[in-house]
């Protein structure tokens, strides 16, 4: 069996050991979700924003079959540069392992993998969720189910909005997943600082995290994991009325093409890049940049006594 045990690095595996603050980052990001050469140089600036806040990254991703927590700096540049490297849910990390495969891991898979290591807090960019005409496809995000049984605090900005931002929202309470909005009321929308949803709950520092952290441990009732919704301020999101049609632009690609499933995202995403001729891109390391030090931030809390 320890040939499929997880590996974690020195680093981190000292940390959670002695209570020191850990941010579990994933590796999709790095593999598919930023261009080459900008996504190995954003992914460093992600894990030294980590450290800049007074927390140890941990990327996590799987190289020749074995699941790693905290990669190193080849391994790192490994899932960035490789061609291949397979998209990993929580469902396909076995029989990755069991092929040797490298392999990026969803939100899913490392919201799952950080709390079998003892890490309370994940950063990412926007979550997955329930896709539009789901009501015919039945698709919708691993992320979701991941959630409600997995006790980690993700930092994010929202769900992309691209997919169907309110049928999200209904599913998550339906799991039992609480959301709560970083200083709004208001679910962030990606790209976007406001999706146009309300939230029924808000803090306003690390330290209010913290304590809902706490009050979950403390009341052993639940397993679903606390999303903490981050919207970039206003002046930094991506143009509303731009945003809107290149979304209306990119959904009728997909019609018109006949593209379903694990296509859809890849394809609003590559067309969101060069439509916006690149703007798109800069708002994404500017999201992923800021919730990594929120994450970060309450990480810290989190840890202090």
């Amino acid at each position: 069996m320890d040939e499929y045990s997880i590996k974690t690095s020195t680093e981190v595996a000292e940390a959670v050991r002695t209570g020191r603050p850990v941010v579990a980052l994933e590796s999709t990001i790095v593999s598919h979700g930023l261009p080459r050469p900008d996504n190995l140089k954003v992914a460093q600036e992600i894990e030294q924003t980590v450290r800049d806040a007074g927390a140890v990254p941990a990327t996590i991703g799987m190289v020749g079959g074995q699941l790693i927590v905290g990669l190193n700096e080849p391994q790192l540049t490994h899932l960035a540069t490789a061609d291949g490297v397979a998209k990993l849910s929580v469902r396909d990390l076995a029989v990755a392992a069991a092929s040797g495969a490298d392999g990026a891991t969803t939100v899913a898979a490392t919201a799952a993998v950080a709390a079998r290591a003892g890490i309370p807090v994940f950063a990412t960019g926007g979550l997955g969720g329930v896709h539009r005409a789901a009501a015919e496809s039945f698709d919708e995000s691993a992320d979701l189910t991941a959630l409600a049984s997995t006790p980690v605090t993700v930092v994010c900005a929202g769900v992309k909005s691209i997919l169907d931002v309110g049928a999200t929202l209904e599913r998550l309470e339906t799991l039992g997943v609480p959301v709560v909005g970083y200083g709004t009321r208001r679910f962030p929308g990606f790209y976007l600082s406001d999706s146009g949803y309300d939230l029924d709950w808000s803090v306003g520092s690390p330290e209010d995290v913290a304590r809902i952290m706490r009050a979950r441990a403390g009341h052993g009732v639940s397993d679903a994991g606390l999303i903490v919704a981050n919207p970039l301020p206003a002046d930094e999101q991506l143009d509303p009325q731009l945003h809107d049609r290149v979304l209306s632009e990119g959904l009728a690609g997909l019609a018109r093409e006949q593209i379903t499933g694990k296509s859809v995202t890849p394809y609003l995403l590559a067309h969101f890049h060069a439509a916006t001729e690149g703007r798109s891109l800069a708002v994404n390391v500017r999201i992923i940049l800021r919730n990594a030090a929120l994450a970060a931030a309450v990480a810290v809390a989190y840890a202090r006594p």
